[in-house]
């Protein structure tokens, strides 16, 4: 563990270093003049009834159907978006006397997480107990225990929205099929190509008194992600068609495999598509189906999954049908402004071999992106747009001024790798060893297309981003493979974005949090010269002038993690006193930023078995959460003041 401060003969040394392993390294790319687009702009329609609907979603998902079933079968949820759950503004820490919120993207826009305070009390949701706590007398105050005990249920991820004296519990649950429980191992197996059927279950939980369920909700698919403005949650369920396809022998050949499973696609009907639910309140009961009428399809073609916009009131005391909205298609990113709901996905595009579209090879990713406006009541689709390369996650997105700006890494074919290319599997991905580079496209809605107003591309090519964060009419991108470019962008002329200045040092940034006086937070991993990673690294930029990007300070943690770096709800800054608090391995790492500086100020620990995940403050108490429990502790020492462990 190491604190420091560049000099300036450091600096010169690294430069040298950097320029002998490769020149063109150390100047930024001339920007290019962006490619042409698609021939047919990106919009969504309606189907023009429920037998089109079904005939499109069953000619979607027969495309997708190989002799082994579903191509790849259903996508596995991601860590931190989408969620994993991974900004422009950041809903940040309050002066003391108090309380922090969830470090989200937009402010006035709160994201749902395994923690929750409104300064009175602090609601958590772990291995399936919520828990409530008093932080004026640092004690547990309530507790829930929302396990149904169902050995067909795994419980997956669990996360919060919370207003007033209401919270909403969100539930990944994955139906576990006879054959994958124990002792059933001769049952019967399941459909070929598939994953065992998700659920995304709500609670809404009265805190007024001992926590009590008031309602629950329950929809077939998963939780891509979901965001709340005031009381309003809008949640976003992605679902994968339900089939069954048949059992043949062993020795049946591929063709009729293909051909069998494809008959059993054509054989389905719309229920296996349109996502089913069902809702309790008290003794009342209610159940549907997401409405024909309520789904639209991209006008380039049907996808085989649908997405599902369902909106609550979380003043209400139950939670009823949720509104629905559905598109067939698919999307990985969740990004709200408050006004505006935008789903993000990516799509590969077949071969083109007209001159002057992009992209003109096979395999070749874009991204598309829907606008839903969401001022008042059910979403209403506005716009769609399409952008080349795909996603990190949602910071590579911000409304600004009427317009969208889009950070992409657009990815060709293989390359051919020089000889002295790295094999550490952590520097390098597949992505890298293709020919690729990042831009940032710039959108603005004319009618219902989301159109290219102007694009900065060629940076770091060869890398991909590996963070993103916009200040107003400015950003910052880093990208990574062997060195870190931290590029500063001016976007203030929506038709000429431009490169002002580049910082390439070691290692990468993976996490960018703006903090006083023109100065940034980066957390991520440092690296060797081959971009081999060394451990984590919290660096202090001064980003004051744009055409020079500097490097204030760092701190760095030999052969050491932190969950910061791909969960922005793990970091945690407050600008009143400088405190940074950032989990590292197991443990919480307390620093303090000021002026040009990082201190290390100390750890705060849980006893065996409790890796720290959040952290947050109330009044002057920091309170740090982990499956074994809570602990309130001295922000500024890290000494510990109460232990409220699980049970």
């Amino acid at each position: 563990m190491t604190s420091r401060r560049p000099t300036l003969l450091a600096g010169t040394l690294l430069a040298l270093l950097l320029l002998a392993g490769s020149v063109a390294a150390t100047r930024s790319p001339a920007p290019k003049t962006p490619p042409a687009g698609p021939e047919s702009p990106l919009q969504l329609v309606s189907f023009d009834s429920c037998a089109d609907a079904l005939a499109e979603l069953r000619a979607a998902t027969a495309a997708e159907v190989g002799p082994w079933g579903l191509v790849g079968g259903a996508p596995q949820q991601r860590a931190g978006s989408a969620s994993a759950y991974a900004a422009s503004k950041t809903a940040e820490s309050t002066p003391a006397g108090e309380h922090s919120q969830t470090n989200a993207y937009e402010p006035g826009v709160d994201e749902p997480d395994l923690v929750k305070t409104d300064g009175k009390r602090i609601v958590t949701i772990s291995q399936g107990v919520l828990r409530v706590v008093d932080p004026a007398t640092n004690r547990f105050t309530g507790r829930l225990d929302l396990n149904d005990g169902s050995e067909q249920r795994h419980w997956g991820r669990q996360d919060l929205l919370l207003f007033g004296e209401h919270a909403m519990v969100l539930t990944q649950a994955m139906v576990v099929l006879p054959a994958l429980r124990p002792g059933h191992e001769d049952s019967a197996t399941a459909s070929p190509g598939s994953s065992p059927p998700a659920a995304t279950q709500l609670h809404l939980v009265d805190l007024s008194g001992p926590p009590r369920v008031l309602s629950t909700y329950e929809i077939h698919g998963r939780t891509l992600d979901a965001r709340q403005t005031g009381s309003t949650a809008r949640v976003v369920v992605q679902s994968h068609p339900e089939l069954t396809f048949p059992e043949l022998p062993a020795s049946t050949d591929e063709a009729a495999r293909k051909a069998a499973y494809q008959a059993a696609v054509t054989a389905a009907g719309i229920e296996a598509w349109l996502p089913a639910y069902e809702w309790t309140a008290g003794a009342e009961h209610g159940s549907g189906r997401v409405g024909c009428d309520r789904l639209s399809r991209p006008q380039t073609g049907t996808g085989s999954t649908v997405l599902t916009v369902l909106s609550f009131d979380l003043t209400a005391d139950r939670l009823t049908d949720g509104d629905p909205v559905g598109v067939a298609a698919g999307a990985d990113t969740v990004y709200s402004t408050g006004d505006s709901l935008y789903l993000a996905g990516q799509r590969q595009l077949a071969a083109s071999s007209t001159p002057g579209r992009w992209p003109d090879q096979v395999g070749t990713s874009v991204t598309d992106i829907y606008q839903f406006d969401t001022t008042t009541g059910r979403p209403r689709y506005v716009a769609a747009g399409t952008v080349p390369g795909q996603l990190i996650n949602q910071y590579a997105l911000s409304q600004w001024q009427g317009h969208l700006r889009v950070a992409t890494t657009t990815t060709g074919p293989l390359a051919t790798p020089d000889q002295d290319t790295t094999t550490d599997q952590n520097a390098i991905t597949s992505q890298d060893e293709r020919s690729s580079e990042s831009g940032v496209h710039v959108l603005r809605r004319q009618g219902g297309v989301l159109t290219r107003t102007g694009a900065v591309t060629g940076l770091g090519p060869g890398e991909r981003i590996y963070s993103v964060r916009y200040l107003g009419d400015t950003a910052y991108v880093v990208t990574f493979r062997r060195t870190d470019p931290l590029y500063a962008l001016d976007l203030s002329d929506h038709a000429a974005p431009r490169i002002t200045g580049e910082l390439k040092i070691t290692g990468y940034s993976a996490y960018l949090h703006p903090v006083a006086d023109g100065r940034l937070l980066g957390i991520g991993q440092e690296a060797d010269l081959d971009g081999r990673t060394q451990g984590v690294q919290v660096s202090l930029f001064d980003v004051r002038d744009p055409a020079q990007p500097l490097q204030l300070d760092r701190w760095h943690r030999p052969d050491a993690w932190s969950a910061a770096e791909h969960d922005p709800h793990a970091f945690r800054y407050d600008p009143s006193t400088g405190l940074l608090a950032v989990p590292v391995n197991a443990g919480l790492r307390l620093l303090r930023v000021a002026g040009d500086t990082l201190t290390d100020q100390g750890e705060v620990t849980h006893p065996a078995g409790g890796h720290i995940t959040r952290s947050l403050l109330v009044g002057d108490t920091l309170w740090t959460v982990s499956d074994a429990g809570l602990r309130a502790s001295d922000p500024t020492t890290g000494q510990s003041v109460a232990w409220l462990p699980n049970s």
